[in-house]
């Protein structure tokens, strides 16, 4: 097999052939078909994530089709396309696992930052968190999914009620999110990097009311807002957004500092939550869901070996949408 192997922070990913792992009791191995680039990826990247593995193969964004299948491992057959998320293993013993908050292990692996992901041909999986996904849709649309698609599903359930949606950061997530939001009949406001127009007029073309950039305010008061950008001074910017009791999430697993900012902000009984990775059961109820949403993914291919450029035009903001890594 070949990879894109990450040996230290802040270097460049190496192309490498590495034998075939076979897979272990509860495992599965599957062959890479697609790889989405997530953010997650560059936060690795950077070693802004804590107790990092090294070296490591990123990715976790993974379409791919069983092609070995370890002892105890029941309901997967070979060739079946499966998806591979970030959550990649939970302890199954701790407060949290035994009480359906599997996203709160207390002994979690991560798929692409503790345990190899899917920047590469192939990859091993804990069969437990492979999700099948039939054969709708291409491996590159359906890629973005399994992170972007997921935590913004888990985001916007979080979110609760409110028609007024407000997304700050409209990249790979957001553009999944405001198709779903508008499927479910709410409105759209996207906050964009200030001055990005391309942005805003790709949130325009997705149904979205408004569009403008992070540091405006809306035309009118949001019921709910949703950080996916990973700036801290967006916190405060969009708890002034919403409306009295109205509910901000932050999305991302990392985010620079919050600034300090008046009570005033929070009164009222506005809500300030975060989002922790995610659950099977949020992969199952969103997969299931996804093709009646009728969502369509914007999405770049890069070859497997470009994986560096890729992450290089994603952090540089080059593309609109999702890039996604094809061996």
């Amino acid at each position: 097999m070949y990879a894109m192997v990450l040996k230290q922070a802040h270097s460049a990913l190496e192309w490498t052939e590495l034998p075939d792992r076979q897979p272990e009791s509860g495992e599965i191995r599957v062959k890479v078909l697609a790889c989405g680039v997530c953010r997650t990826d560059l936060h690795v990247l950077d070693g802004e994530l804590p107790h990092p593995v090294f070296p490591i193969i990123p990715g976790h964004e993974i379409i791919g089709r069983v092609d070995a299948v370890g002892a105890h491992v029941t309901g997967f057959q070979l060739g079946e396309r499966v998806g591979i998320p970030w959550l990649g293993h939970t302890c199954g013993n701790c407060p949290y696992c035994l009480t359906h908050h599997e996203n709160l292990c207390d002994k979690p692996l991560f798929t692409g930052y503790t345990r190899d992901g899917g920047f590469a041909t192939k990859v091993i999986a804990d069969a437990r968190f492979a999700l099948p996904l039939g054969e709708r849709g291409s491996d590159i649309a359906l890629a973005p999914l399994l992170c972007a698609g997921l935590i913004g599903w888990r985001s916007l359930v979080m979110a609760g009620e409110g028609n007024k949606l407000g997304l700050y950061g409209f990249g790979a997530a957001a553009h999944i999110v405001a198709q779903i939001a508008n499927w479910q009949g709410r409105s759209v406001f996207a906050f964009t990097r200030p001055g990005d127009i391309t942005a805003q007029r790709f949130a325009r073309q997705l149904g979205a009311v408004w569009a403008g950039g992070s540091e405006e305010m809306p035309p009118e008061p949001l019921d709910i807002a949703i950080i996916f950008a990973t700036v801290g001074e967006l916190v405060p910017l969009a708890l002034k957004a919403v409306r009295k009791g109205g509910r901000v999430v932050c999305a991302g697993i990392h985010m620079s500092d919050i600034p300090s900012f008046p009570y005033q902000l929070l009164w009222e009984e506005r809500q300030l939550v975060s989002v922790a990775n995610l659950t099977r059961q949020d992969g199952l109820d969103f997969l299931r869901l996804a093709p009646e949403m009728g969502i369509v993914t914007q999405t770049t291919a890069y070859p497997l070996k470009q994986a560096n450029q890729a992450l290089a035009d994603l952090r540089a903001g080059r593309f609109v949408g999702a890039a996604v890594l094809v061996p």
